[in-house]
Order: structure tokens, then C-alpha cells, then sequence
């Protein structure tokens, strides 16, 4: 697929050569950093070094008193605390924790995931009659709950409370509940908004520590569980989020809980693990307990304190992952094939497909598989308990979210962020809002947006490579949305050797500047490229660079996102 190269636009010189000095870096690293919102000193200290110092007060969040309350009512009074969430990897990461940090307080705890498939995402009926059923009269409801009005109405009538946990955005009303912690309310005025469903049982957690003046180590010891979560599930890396990422990652590589640690060995990577490492190994395998059965598995796991038991149980959830592969491969290639026969490739701006037969628990995958084909916002619909449920992803810049909000009367329920949600609708339904959807869609988007972009921080020349510009952007990391990691485009560049193809589908590459060093550099995907590049015929690369650690040595290698013939005037290329 082709993608539309767009520089940054040029940062402040002035500003970026006064911080190069200050820091002693490359001009051209400051001018990522501008970019980036840093331009002083103090930024900069702050931005390459994450302090726990600067997590913000729980009690910012609205309605936490309340929530700390209910708790401590709860466990004076010997209730039954009931920890419920979400199948998916932030769900059950927060369900983990909270159920972890509770257990420390009481016995009188359990946890409840969802069935996918019987009950679907969110708040159940079926949930709240077992919570009844059991004698539970508080649940913690994480990363869902903020749009389970008429179901916490049913609970309130049952004498169960509900504290809620969530993320999301919230609908014009929100839940009868004892407490709602969203940072989304319009009425919470808690300095970040983007915190994870994990990172919200969190707060819970350090909010309770805090007013029972229990050691930081209380909840600091669930940090590696609440970068999982923010890894998972794509939140922006930044401020608060980018402290809990860092020291989550220490953690990680340094003291896991034992499910994660199991899980890291089952994966087969060595250590360091990055944020890319978790995203690829750790959650896959985390998410495919409820996609391939049930998401109560992850928990199992996540929560294990004995070693030989965790491993057991890492490796049944890494078998569930293979099965998982091998069907959102399958539905994958029968959703290329019904979009060929259907011929919606040209005028359309949206991608519906639906399959009664397609497995729930993958539908997501594969709505992200069809969107690196086509890209377009997508919704991949199959059948579940007589209605229709799907899963929709997005395009960068595009607001998924607010195009099904236009689409609501037509949907039974639907929830989600900008780039991603799930939704339900009835059968009969699906033609008037497969139409509905393209029609928003088609007012509301733009043409750029239907192109993917490359976001270039800078253009630089090889001799600007060396081991400390490399080591300023190692501490650039964590990597993820809001601050990716930099993207680099050299122009001249020639081959030195005949490119050779890796696999059937990536090319290994050796390139060099004239007069400058030689760079090994691995471009996947594009062994398309394997007879168009010819010696002393000059090109341009898009990159990101890395440490490849081969036989213990290690040397800086060019992930190569990108390659145009230098017949292209790449520097009329502007944001």
C-alpha cells in the first residue's frame, strides 16, 4: 500500500539549537524533541527520565472519596466484594490488580470476566444475578460500566452497589452507581485523561494506600500489569501514562509478577522486553484466552504466585493463541475474498462485512487486517445469541467513535474510543446502518485520511548515526501513540550489494551515503523492491533505527518503513 510521506512541520531553530546545546545532542534529535512539546532544560530532565514523583493526587478523581468509602464500609462490614471486567487484555490486567491488591485486605473477594461469547462485552445481566446469586454486595466494575445504566439500575434494585472503573467516553447519562471514576466525565477535572482501565483500578488502589497509609510498595507492585494495559490498548504515551509505562517496564524486566514472567518466557523473546514486545508476544497471547475461550484464563494466570503453576497455565493460554492465528488468518482471507466479490473496493470510503459463521472472539484482528489492505474505516459483523455484533476500527485522524454516535438509533448498544469500538445491532437492521455508516462517514472524512501517512520527525544524513545518537533516542522510549518512536528519511542513498529477500515478502538491505558509513537495514514488506533498486541509482529511505543484537554484538540497524526512487522531489514534501 502506498503511504503519503509528510514532514513535520519545522520546529522553532532558534528553540531546537538552544536545546541542542543545553543537552550536548544532534540539532537534528532537539528539533524532535521541539516537536514534541519539549523545549526547555527542565522539560527535558523530566521527558528522558519519568519520575513516580510526578503521578498525579487519586483523589483529583471525582468521586474516588466515595469510592475509597464504599471499600472501607465493605470490608469493616466482612461484605463480599465482587471484581468484575472485561475480557480483553485491559480488562482483565485491571481485574488482576484490583482483585491482588483487595486480596491483601480480605478473603471475602472473588472476580468475574464476562463470557464473550454468551454475554458479550461489558456489564451483564448474567453477571449481576451470579454476583446475587453468591451473596455479593459491592462489585468493582473495571474498564467497563460507564454506559451500563439500565444494568446497574437492575443491580441497585437487587441491593448490590457498583463502584465504576472506566475509560471510556461517557454517554448524556451516566450510571446510578455508589462511585463513577472516569477521568472522561465532563465534570472530573483530574489532570489526565488518558489513562487506561488498569491504569484507573490503579488510582483505586494508590488512593486507598494513601488514606490507610499503607507503603507505596502496595501498589507500585502491580506497575508491570498497568503497562501491559497501556501497551494493549493503544492510549496515548504521555504524561501520566508515560511514568506508569517506564517504571512498568522496569518492573517487568527487573521483578514480574509470575503469571507475566511465565507468559515472557513462553513467548520465546529475551529480555529487554520494549513496549513493541509486549504489543506483539505479551498481549496476543493475553487477549486469546477470552477470544479462543474464556477471558477468566488470563486472569488465572496474571493473579498466580506459584511458579510451576503459572507456567502451566501460560502455556495453555499460548496454545489458545496458536488457535487464535490460525482463525483470523482463515476469516481474514474469506473477508478479502467476499469484499473482491462484493466489489466495494472504488467508491465506497467505508469497509462492512458480515459472516454469521465468523468466530467473535478474532473479529476485531481481522477488522485491522482488512484496514492494512484497504484502508478505510472497517466493521467486521457476525452472528451472536440472535443480534449482530461487531467490531470497528479506524484510520488515523479519523473519529470512529463520533460516526456511530450518528449511527445510534440504529444500534442496540455500542461503545469504544476514537479508533476502536464494538457495537450490537439487530439482523434486520444491517443494511439501513451499513449505509447509515458509509453516509457519515463519506460527509465527515477526507482524502488524506484514506491514504496512510508517514510522520517524518527529520531529515538527517547517515554520518549523523552514531552510538550516542542512538542511546539519546533509547531514552526517548516508551514508544507508542503520541510519541512514536522518531522516523528518519535520508535522501542519496545507493545500495552497496544486490538486495536480498527474506522470507517472500521483506528485503535485507545494505546502503550507504556517498563518502559516508554503511548501514545494514531490513525493510518488511517490500521485497517488491528487490529488482526496481539497481546500483549507483539513488534513492530515499523513511526509517526508525534500532540495536540489532546478533551473536551477542551489537550494531545499529535501519528498520526501513519506506523507499522512493530519487526521481521524487522529496523536499517539496511538507506537512
Amino acid at each position: 500500500m502506498e503511504k503519503r510521506w509528510v514532514r513535520a512541520a519545522n520546529a522553532d531553530t532558534t528553540l531546537s539549537k538552544s536545546l541542542a546545546q543545553e543537552l550536548n545532542i544532534d540539532d537534528s534529535l532537539a528539533q524532535v524533541l521541539v516537536q514534541r512539546g519539549v523545549t526547555t532544560f527542565e522539560e527535558a530532565r523530566s521527558y528522558f527520565k519519568p519520575e513516580l514523583s510526578r503521578l498525579h493526587d487519586p483523589f483529583l478523581m471525582r468521586e474516588m472519596d466515595q469510592a475509597v468509602n464504599r471499600i472501607d464500609l465493605a470490608l469493616a462490614s466482612s461484605e463480599k466484594i465482587l471484581v468484575y471486567g472485561d475480557y480483553d487484555v485491559d480488562g482483565t490486567t485491571a481485574v488482576a490488580l484490583v482483585y491482588s491488591f483487595l486480596s491483601g485486605l480480605t478473603q471475602r473477594v472473588d472476580y468475574y470476566i464476562p463470557d464473550r461469547h454468551k454475554e458479550g462485552y461489558g456489564i451483564s445481566t448474567a453477571g449481576i444475578d451470579y454476583a446475587s446469586a453468591q451473596g455479593f454486595s459491592l462489585i468493582i466494575a473495571l474498564d467497563c460500566g460507564i454506559k451500563s445504566v439500565d444494568k446497574i439500575d437492575y443491580a441497585n434494585k437487587l441491593g448490590i452497589d457498583f463502584i465504576v472503573c472506566d475509560h471510556h467516553t461517557p454517554g448524556e447519562e451516566l450510571p446510578d452507581a455508589i462511585a463513577v471514576l472516569d477521568p472522561k466525565r465532563a465534570d472530573c477535572n483530574y489532570p489526565f485523561k488518558e489513562l487506561s482501565g488498569c491504569g484507573i483500578g490503579f488510582k483505586l488502589a494508590q488512593a486507598y494506600s494513601l488514606r490507610h497509609g499503607l507503603p507505596e510498595s502496595r501498589y507500585l507492585c502491580y506497575l508491570d500489569l498497568v503497562m501491559v494495559s497501556i501497551a494493549a490498548d493503544i492510549v496515548p504515551i504521555v504524561g501520566e501514562n508515560r511514568v506508569l509505562a517506564h517504571h512498568g517496564l522496569l518492573r517487568l524486566n527487573d521483578d514480574p509478577c509470575t503469571g507475566l514472567k511465565a507468559l515472557m518466557e513462553v513467548s520465546g523473546r529475551p529480555k529487554p522486553f520494549t513496549i513493541t514486545d509486549v504489543v506483539f508476544s505479551l498481549a496476543p497471547r493475553i487477549n486469546a484466552a477470552g477470544r479462543m475461550d474464556h477471558g477468566r484464563h488470563a486472569v488465572d494466570m496474571l493473579i498466580c504466585t506459584e511458579e510451576t503453576t503459572a507456567r502451566e497455565r501460560s502455556q495453555f493460554i499460548d496454545s489458545h493463541n496458536a488457535d487464535r492465528k490460525n482463525s483470523d488468518k482463515s476469516i481474514t482471507a474469506e473477508a478479502l475474498e467476499l469484499i473482491a466479490d462484493c466489489q466495494i473496493l472504488t467508491s465506497k470510503k467505508t469497509t462492512v462485512v458480515y459472516n454469521q459463521a465468523w468466530n467473535k472472539g478474532v473479529i476485531g484482528i481481522v477488522a485491522s487486517r482488512l484496514i492494512e489492505n484497504y484502508y478505510r474505516p472497517t466493521i467486521v459483523l457476525t452472528a451472536s445469541n440472535g443480534m449482530l455484533t461487531g467490531s470497528a476500527r479506524s484510520v488515523e485522524g479519523f473519529d470512529l467513535y463520533e460516526a456511530l454516535l450518528r449511527c445510534e438509533d440504529l444500534l442496540e448498544q455500542f461503545g469504544g474510543h476514537k479508533f476502536a469500538a464494538g457495537l450490537t445491532l439487530r439482523p434486520e437492521k444491517m443494511q439501513a446502518f451499513s449505509e447509515r455508516f458509509e453516509e457519515v462517514v463519506s460527509q465527515t472524512i477526507t482524502e488524506s485520511m484514506l491514504c496512510p501517512e508517514l510522520k517524518i520527525d527529520a531529515q538527517i544524513s547517515f554520518s549523523q548515526i552514531t552510538p550516542k545518537f542512538q542511546r539519546i533516542i533509547g531514552r526517548m522510549e516508551p514508544f507508542g501513540p503520541h510519541n512514536p518512536a522518531p522516523l528518519f528519511m535520508t535522501n542519496q542513498v545507493y545500495i552497496v550489494y544486490p538486495p536480498k529477500v527474506v522470507g517472500t515478502k521483506h528485503l535485507k538491505l545494505t546502503l550507504k551515503q556517498q563518502n559516508s558509513i554503511i548501514f545494514e537495514g531490513i525493510a518488511f514488506g517490500l521485497a517488491g523492491y528487490e529488482h526496481i533498486l539497481q546500483p549507483n541509482q539513488p534513492f530515499s529511505v523513511c526509517y526508525t533505527i534500532e540495536e540489532n543484537v546478533w551473536r551477542g554484538e551489537r550494531r545499529l540497524q535501519l528498520n526501513i518503513k519506506a523507499i522512493k526512487m530519487d526521481n521524487h522531489n522529496l523536499d517539496d514534501i511538507t506537512s
